[in-house]
Parts: structure tokens; C-alpha cells; sequence
């Protein structure tokens, strides 16, 4: 049965930030939706909204607020009814939603990986002694000096056209770019390689397009249930349980990745000191629909082994 909305007197207004890779997703998730649904592409409209994030780009995200930077002025929308459905990409929502919005509609996971980023180096490995890394991650800036302390990391922030364009500029001798976004951009090739899992374990959510709507929009929730990946969902439930348990956020250097091998799910999980002298581990698998559970015990044991100030900066 064909939902009513949108008609042609009404679009569905789909929410986004307006940077090219953000574009992109939106773009997907209205493709996706059309397909599914067979309607034209005019029967929706990409709304853009600026963030706080996307404005204040002269300062660390830590010092600004963390993620909710990217989400706040689209949720703010969405609640209020100027759009219907919001695009995200996962790795950057806060774990909570505020009340009257849910997000229980994502695209099928892209690669989970990081790529290396660099104009004179083939691999992170080759960089000597004090050369510059850029990264606005927390994540990143500590797995990279935890395993290469004789590197420098320097505050990196922008899209991935600004981001590149400092590099050029001699600002860093390399970055790191999630290779999800430079595929959905068409941009593969910036990358020398990606890493492994085993090398950098990526963001907790990388990879993954989450959509946004009203609770008590039944009709939106009737549409994106067609285009929703029961897997990618299963994955995220497991590692977002992890970062919730942990109280992650932007100040937090946080890790997860969860993999599917038929009804088991894998998790692995680490947990970093902001100045990467210290990093803890774990990896277990549980049944799938434990996923949740798993993350959750996870994340206590780790921050028992951690003990208290683990992710204090240290002077």
C-alpha cells in the first residue's frame, strides 16, 4: 500500500548540512527513497542547514561543544516541522536524541576504514621524526601517537575539499580521511591506502548514513522502513551501545567496529589517554541480537581497567 506523503502538493523536505560529502548522502538516502517507493525525484526537497560545527572552524571541537555541533540546528528543524526527514552521518550523532526524535532507518554501511591522506608520503610509517600530522579527531590524534610518538599532530578541521587543500598548503605532511566519504565523493584515489581495522581502528558508526525523523511521523517511518539495512542496524546497535555505556563524545578518544559472520557478531573496542601514552583493548563475539549487551559490558570492563582520569589530558 502506497503511503500518502509525499503528494504532489507536498514534498518531503529531507534535511542536511551542506558540505559536497554531506550533499552526497543526502542525495543517496532520496534516491534510495525514490526508487523504493517509485516516485520522482520532485517529490522531495534537500533542505541545507547550517551547523555551529560547520561556522566555527578556528577551534578544536572540544572546545566548542563536541558533536552535537554537526546535529543541533537540523534536529532544531525537525522538530519544528521546517523538514521531514534529517541525513546524518553516524559517526558524528550523539548517542542520545532529543525527545520526540528517533533514528531507526540506516543506509547500507559503507567501507569502515580510514584513509591515509598525504602529497609526499606513502605510508604513515615513512613519516620522520616531528613531521606534522593533521587531525581534528581526538580518536585519530591518539592512536596515531600512541603507536608513533615521534610524530607531531596538528589541529585539522574542514571538509574533505579544505582539508586537502591544506595539505597542499604544506600545513601537515598528511591527514586521515574516512574512505566512506572519499568513495561517496568519487575521491577514492586522494587516499595512498586505507587502514586496516588492525592499524586504526576506525570511529564508532564510520561508515554509516542514519536518518532521522519525528517519533510520531508514521508516515515517514513508513517510507524509510523500505530502504532501512536490518545489518547495518545490528552493527550499530552493538557499537553505539558501546559509546553510550563509555559517555563518548568529541573529548573522548573512542574506538569500535562491529562485524557480522552469520548470526555472530564481532566487536572490537579500544579506548585511548587523549596524549596516546595509553591505549586499552578488548575484542569479543556474542550472538547477534546480544549485540547491545556486548557493547555494554564491554565498555564497563574497559573503564574499570582504565580507573578513574583515563581520559584526563595530562599536563
Amino acid at each position: 500500500m502506497k503511503t500518502p506523503f509525499p503528494t504532489p502538493a507536498r514534498t518531503l523536505k529531507i534535511g542536511t548540512r551542506g558540505s559536497p560529502l554531506a550533499l552526497a548522502q543526502a542525495y543517496e538516502a532520496r534516491d534510495r527513497l525514490a526508487a523504493a517507493h517509485d516516485l520522482p525525484e520532485d517529490a522531495f526537497e534537500i533542505v541545507v542547514i547550517t551547523t555551529t560545527g560547520d561556522r566555527v572552524l578556528d577551534r578544536p571541537l572540544k572546545e566548542i561543544g563536541g558533536k552535537g555541533l554537526f546535529t543541533r540546528e537540523i534536529e532544531e528543524a525537525l522538530l519544528s516541522g521546517s523538514i521531514d526527514i534529517a541525513v546524518h552521518s553516524m559517526k558524528d550523532m550523539p548517542v542520545l536524541q532529543p525527545g520526540g526524535l528517533v533514528i531507526d532507518c540506516y543506509l547500507p554501511r559503507e567501507d569502515v576504514r580510514d584513509g591515509f591522506v598525504s602529497p609526499g608520503a606513502l605510508r604513515l610509517s615513512e613519516l620522520p621524526e616531528g613531521a606534522k600530522v593533521g587531525s581534528s579527531s581526538l580518536r585519530r590524534r591518539a592512536q596515531v601517537l600512541v603507536a608513533h610518538p615521534h610524530l607531531q599532530v596538528v589541529e585539522f578541521r574542514g571538509n574533505v575539499q579544505t582539508r586537502l587543500r591544506k595539505l597542499d598548503e604544506g600545513v601537515a605532511a598528511c591527514t586521515f580521511l574516512a574512505m566512506a566519504g572519499l568513495n561517496r565523493l568519487g575521491r577514492a584515489d586522494a587516499a595512498m591506502y586505507a587502514l586496516s581495522p588492525d592499524e586504526m581502528l576506525p570511529a564508532v558508526a564510520q561508515g554509516a548514513i542514519g536518518i532521522e525523523r519525528r517519533a510520531e511521523d508514521r508516515d515517514a517511518a513508513v517510507l524509510l522502513e523500505a530502504i532501512h539495512d536490518g545489518l547495518t542496524g545490528q552493527r550499530l546497535a552493538a557499537e553505539r551501545a558501546f559509546l553510550a555505556a563509555l559517555d563518548g563524545s568529541c573529548e573522548t578518544p573512542i574506538a569500535g567496529l562491529a562485524e557480522l559472520t552469520g548470526g555472530t557478531l564481532r566487536l572490537r573496542g579500544e579506548i585511548l589517554r587523549p596524549d596516546g601514552s595509553e591505549r586499552l583493548k578488548d575484542d569479543r563475539c556474542a550472538p547477534v541480537e546480544d549485540g547491545a549487551a556486548l557493547g555494554e559490558a564491554m565498555a564497563r570492563d574497559l573503564l574499570a581497567r582504565a580507573g578513574p582520569g583515563f581520559f584526563d589530558w595530562r599536563a
